[in-house]
């Protein structure tokens, strides 16, 4: 069911009173706290398990707030701004005033974004101020892209839930430091390298390390229950039948080359061709096969271009070390 006025006024309530509100964005559903109430941030990261050293990523309304929640704001991330917002962009700035440390893990920079969705936009406006809010789902695993997949995770944990339709980006924005003079891509995400080195006219390193902390960085993230494990695309067949063998109960994510080939396992994905459509399904796909009781995921990654390197990147920290981890690990008991 879509969100009504009166939730968004509903909402906008909460916000105030210091309570959670989840809130549809173009990206991923996001667990909002009003940014400057120091106690209802502290909230965020409890509900999630979060540790609370990692930032926050503060929502505004419009590129014109920009100069309120940051120190300055220089000509890159301007310009940045005004071509990408609303969208799935955040940019990376000293903080400004108003922002508490506990949004910021307690650095003194901030990560800023104007989302492109109605509702969100909505609540933005009528609340009338900042609110940060990371995915609402619990810290490293799958981010959610419905309502439904947050009530399923979340429950009563939070305080109001603003139902918008299905997210249409379905990974996280891209993050991008603009604190130096050169900018760098600390998370590919909705708006991709290729598109941000168009509107700046030079190429932009994505380095496997940041030196400023940004969300999505731990070594686990975006992960289902099920172990996943990456190979190539021309042995995914090949590793799941041997981990069916081996007891498992597999899922497979078949690359577009191999989609009409036959491959013994517990449940398939079929990879769409378009990346824009595998962003879109990625989150629900993970969650699909643990829904069906998939121990282990077999999976390769696309092209890194485009949104393909959004794609691999939640991918390879979906498959990121666990405690106990192995390559292809035993079948739960």
């Amino acid at each position: 069911m879509t969100a009504t006025n009166s939730d968004i006024e509903k909402a906008a309530g909460v916000l105030r009173a210091g309570g959670l509100v989840v809130f549809p964005t173009e990206t991923v559903y996001g667990l909002g706290a009003n940014a400057e109430d120091r106690a209802a941030v502290s909230r965020i990261f409890e509900v999630k398990g979060r540790p609370p050293s990692h930032p926050l990523i503060v929502h505004i309304a419009g590129v014109e707030h920009l100069g309120d929640w940051v120190e300055n704001v220089p000509a890159t991330a301007r310009l940045l701004a005004e071509h990408f917002w609303p969208g799935p962009l955040t940019l990376v700035l000293r903080r400004g005033r108003r922002v508490p440390f506990e949004a910021t893990g307690g650095l003194e920079t901030v990560a800023v974004r104007v989302p492109d969705h109605p509702l969100a936009l909505a609540l933005l406006a009528t609340f009338g101020g900042g609110v940060t809010a990371p995915s609402a789902n619990r810290f490293g695993s799958v981010s959610p892209t419905t309502a439904d997949h947050v009530r399923a995770e979340l429950g009563d944990a939070v305080d109001f839930v603003l139902d918008g339709s299905p997210c249409q980006v379905g990974v996280e924005s891209t993050i991008v430091d603009v604190t130096s003079d050169v900018p760098a891509v600390l998370r590919p995400g909705g708006v991709t390298r290729e598109d941000l080195e168009a509107v700046l006219g030079y190429p932009l390193e994505v380095p496997s390390a940041s030196r400023v902390r940004v969300p999505g960085q731990h070594p686990s993230h975006y992960a289902p229950r099920a172990r996943v494990v990456l190979v190539d695309p021309e042995q995914v067949i090949a590793e799941a039948e041997l981990a069916r063998e081996r007891g498992h109960r597999v899922g497979v994510f078949l690359p577009p080359p191999f989609a009409d080939a036959p491959v013994k396992a517990h449940a398939v994905v079929a990879v769409p061709r378009s990346m824009a459509a595998y962003a879109r399904g990625l989150y629900g796909f993970l969650r699909e096969l643990d829904q069906r009781g998939c121990d282990l995921i077999i999976a390769s990654l696309p092209p890194e271009e485009g949104l393909g390197l959004a794609i691999a990147n939640r991918l390879r920290r979906a498959a990121g070390p666990r405690p106990s981890a192995s390559n292809i690990p035993a079948p739960r008991p």
